[in-house]
């Protein structure tokens, strides 16, 4: 998984940006100090520096609400969005998507790149006629640069819309969503990694340093996001065939709600290092303690302090049942960032199911092949 912060949401949907951004905000300072005329002092030119990266943010925001808009009319769910700079990373279900669904969805992401150059140019003609050079210089800059943008996505290589369409088109043939995905994502990480090599050729031999820097960044963002679809496409099509109770362990720690966090970390954490617990009374789920419930309580309250106080209860955990695929056990927890899962059978705590255990299965059935 990418590190990325938590934006907000689209139509309920979690947006995460990816960390690229920070690297186009200061690229896009630097252009407007360095290429806009020195006429304008530095501080003029830095804020429309800043007010230029964050356009393009919200021109990029915008044709993900679009397509955020038209997934959800189409009945895909959409569990969440990596806001990339080049654009979203949709998290779809496989099961709802067909790759006439999956083309639909490409060619509104090109038309919407194209429909906002196109509003940038309108602008920027528009502030020509006004006599407002200096904004006007601003937008011509955004208009070129989504127009560029516009056209990038064009490359057949997944995430960008070129490549989707290449995933759909696989996905006719080969009627395998996560196969379809690897294949599309290798194109996608090899465009990304010439993107890479081409911006550093470009800044050594015609010492374009912006259109350089530019290629390096796009290529930069691509090859991560599509190294990302791959493993996540990879991982999941090897825990096909799994299900949470072939992999959730039994043994896990169960406490009642009496014990206090005193005797919690006297008898069990720091015996065990266990940082997880099922709190139950008998095999009926209560709720779960973690490391993150106890550490906000001082030590000198421990002892008067019971478990049942800081728990969380049963009735706002996401849990599963013991034939649910492990494939979905996974998705079900990047959705909601959790690591651990109590599985039930009529109610009772049979175990729990964790993050680390299904990657480490995941990756060592990749490995093996199967």
């Amino acid at each position: 998984m990418i590190s990325a912060p938590n934006q907000g949401r689209i139509f309920g949907v979690r947006m995460r940006l990816h960390y690229s951004w920070l690297a186009a905000f200061v690229l896009a300072i630097a252009m407007v100090v360095t290429q806009f005329p020195e006429a304008y002092p530095l501080w003029q030119r830095i804020i429309l520096g800043m007010v230029a990266g964050l356009l393009f943010f919200m021109a990029i925001c915008i044709r993900e609400f679009i397509l955020s808009f038209m997934t959800i009319r189409k009945g895909i769910p959409l569990r969440r969005v990596y806001l990339f700079v080049f654009g979203g990373v949709p998290q779809i279900a496989k099961e709802a998507t067909l790759p006439s669904l999956e083309l639909l969805l490409a060619v509104v992401g090109l038309l919407s790149n194209l429909v906002i150059a196109g509003v940038f140019y309108g602008v920027h003609l528009i502030l020509v006629k006004a006599g407002n050079v200096m904004v006007a210089g601003l937008t011509q800059w955004l208009a070129f640069m989504y127009s560029m943008l516009a056209l990038f996505h064009f490359v057949p290589g997944f995430p960008l819309d070129g490549g989707r369409i290449l995933r759909a088109l696989i996905l006719k043939v080969i009627h395998n969503y996560d196969r379809a995905t690897r294949i599309a994502s290798w194109t996608g990480w090899v465009i990304g990694l010439l993107c890479i090599v081409g911006g550093i050729l470009v800044l050594i031999v015609t010492r374009q340093w912006f259109t350089g820097l530019v290629l390096v960044l796009a290529g930069w963002a691509l090859e991560r996001a599509a190294a990302q679809s791959r493993r996540q496409a990879a991982l999941h099509e090897a825990l096909q065939g799994i299900t949470a109770g072939d992999i959730m362990s039994r043994e896990c720690p169960i406490i009642t709600h009496q014990l206090n966090l005193d005797q919690l970390v006297r008898d069990y954490i720091l015996i065990t290092a266990q940082r997880y617990f099922v709190v139950a009374d008998g095999t009926k789920l209560q709720g779960v303690l973690t490391m993150r419930d106890i550490k906000p309580v001082p030590k000198h309250r421990w002892s008067s302090t019971p478990v049942g106080e800081i728990m969380t209860p049963a009735n706002q955990l996401k849990t599963a049942h013991s034939q649910q695929s492990a494939a979905s056990l996974l998705e079900q927890m990047d959705d909601f960032e959790i690591d651990h899962i109590p599985v039930l059978e009529k109610d009772s705590v049979v175990g729990v199911v964790t993050r680390d255990s299904l990657i480490r299965l995941g990756k060592t059935r990749a490995q093996l092949g199967i």
